[in-house]
């Protein structure tokens, strides 16, 4: 057993709110160790459906939440502007759907402070021509699409290079207790194989949906209800700005244009917790997203669907207890001294991805009283990595880079993407004597998503990836019309993947196809089949 140096805060959870909560607790000044299990935003974080929500959804049933939202939604475009697109939002009355709840929906998205414009049904073809012709009427709102895995990396970056410690593949195993005081944690190192022991005065439970199982590992309890939600990816962009049902949350009527592509989301279905990891998408919920997501924009039914995939909500149960759509999806902040007499603890859970900043900020507003630091939040005012310069002026310094790598790149990584060039330039010099790595530098690995070799050679380098499925969430390697299929044996290649890695990522791939292997996603997934099968020699391995 290793004993590792002491620290003022150990934050347990690699997802966008324990991300958010190590950045807002280094730049106030905090010795800060974030342990993750995997890599950041496998939960929930990397699961969801990217809406950058105004908080209209909410305002009928969850006025809190609405709130929240549509003051993170203003904080997120000043700080973390090159994680969002801002298509604007439409909630679209069908047919079948209550024009008078348009009226409720208004005065209450007025009176969670949130813009919402009554549109005609001809004003919101013009705005979006790919909704629904007979639509009855429209609400315009400011919903908008946001990246979570830029988001994630954005934070990781900031509180690293501010002197955060953040330990993946790192496994906490047990919490240590002192009479009725946590002061550390006990964690395995999956890579190394070995056991640490690191202590803190102050230990934040932030893993989402498993922050039942490690509270029970400190002596308390707290009620989770695993809640999941499935979604689909369709191979074009259909529509111009997210359109949502305007009727109260319901299953399959939320439409985000993401990049290049579209996402349908989503259901609500309580599962058992031993189907967590490995929560699948049923054909039922197939039908049911197809059938409804035709009804918001016909489009789809002409339109490839890439992939299905879900997350599981972390809806945290307080009093009553109630399931699914019927917990708010506000913020839950538990100070266990205070519920449980257990000092050195606190749960940060619920929430969302558009409130993961406030979630940090009152966890660590909570950590500044408990360790006597008179240190405010400057999260809402300092822009993010990748945030911090105008796209323009990006552009201008990249403007020997070929235009669609260079549009790529900054899309993906903002006024970081300049790191990236030098990066790259540095390796075009490296290579010009050398006939046949030459190219390699600039050329492209995914065409997909216009993704260079040097891209990927700088996540390797700087951004903490440690295999394919990794680089995936760093650089989108995989995540195109393909799905994997062109890139992944290059990528491999280059960062020196063995075939055993090779496979897991293909097998990933295919858990999401295998919901929608139908017409062009089925003859895609043979077209890969054969080329790794029958080419690499993996046999049926890669499925």
């Amino acid at each position: 057993m290793v004993i590792a140096e002491d620290f003022d805060v150990i934050i347990i959870g690699g997802g966008a709110t324990g991300l958010g909560t190590a950045r807002d607790a280094v730049l106030r000044g905090f010795r800060v160790l974030l342990i993750e299990r995997f890599d950041i935003a496998t939960g929930a974080t990397g699961s969801n459906h990217g809406l950058l929500h105004s908080g209209a959804r909410y305002a009928v049933t969850d006025p809190e939440s609405a709130k929240e939202c549509i003051g993170e939604n203003i904080i997120l475009r000043r700080i973390a502007c090159h994680c969002i697109e801002n298509t604007g939002g439409l909630f679209l009355t069908l047919p079948e759907d209550d024009l008078t709840f348009q009226k409720e929906f208004v005065n209450a998205c007025v009176n969670c402070g949130i813009e919402a414009n009554v549109l005609s049904a001809r004003e919101a073809r013009h705005l979006d021509p790919s909704v629904n012709p007979l639509l009855k009427g429209a609400v315009r709102v400011p919903d908008g699409a946001i990246d979570p895995f830029m988001l994630s990396a954005a934070n990781l970056i900031d509180a690293r290079e501010h002197g955060a410690q953040i330990w993946t593949y790192h496994e906490v195993k047990g919490i240590i207790r002192r009479q009725d005081k946590v002061v550390g944690v006990e964690v395995f190192c999956h890579k190394t194989r070995e056991r640490k022991e690191v202590y803190a005065p102050v230990v934040v439970n932030a893993v989402g949906i498993w922050g039942q199982q490690i509270a029970r590992m400190a002596g308390i309890d707290i009620t989770m209800q695993p809640n999941k939600g499935s979604m689909l990816v369709y191979g074009e962009r259909v529509n111009k700005m997210a359109l949502n049902r305007c009727r109260k949350p319901g299953n399959a009527d939320i439409l985000v244009p993401s990049a290049a592509v579209t996402l349908m989301g989503t259901t609500s279905i309580d599962i058992p917790f031993d189907e967590i990891a490995n929560a699948k998408v049923t054909p039922q919920e197939v039908d049911l997203l197809v059938g409804e997501g035709e009804k918001l924009s016909p489009a789809l039914a002409r339109t490839r669907i890439l992939r299905a995939y879900s997350g599981v909500r972390p809806l945290a149960v307080v009093g009553t207890h109630h399931s699914g759509r019927s917990i708010s999806r506000g913020i839950v902040l538990f100070d266990h001294a205070e519920r449980d007499g257990l000092e050195g603890y606190i749960t940060i859970t619920g929430g969302k991805l558009m409130t993961y900043r406030l979630m940090a900020e009152w966890t660590v507003d909570l950590i500044c009283s408990k360790l006597g630091v008179a240190a405010r939040c400057t999260t809402a005012e300092k822009p993010l990595p990748g945030s911090q310069e105008e796209r323009v002026s990006v552009n201008k310094k990249m403007f020997s880079f070929p235009s669609l790598l260079r549009r790529s790149l900054i899309q993906r990584h903002g006024d970081r993407a300049i790191q990236i060039f030098d990066f790259i330039s540095v390796l075009w010099g490296q290579r010009k004597k050398r006939s046949a790595d030459k190219l390699l530098a600039r050329s492209v690995l995914c065409p997909c998503e216009e993704i260079t070799s040097g891209e990927v050679l700088y996540a390797q380098k700087e951004l903490g990836i440690s295999n394919l499925m990794d680089l995936r969430r760093r650089t989108s390697v995989g995540m195109g019309e393909c799905q994997g299929e062109i890139c992944i044996c290059r990528a491999a290649g280059l960062l020196g993947c063995n075939k055993e890695e090779v496979i897991h990522f293909l097998q990933e791939r295919w858990k999401g196809i295998a919901p929608v292997a139908w017409g062009d996603a089925l003859r895609e997934s043979e077209i890969t089949e054969m080329l790794y099968g029958g080419v690499c020699g993996f046999k049926n391995e890669s499925r």
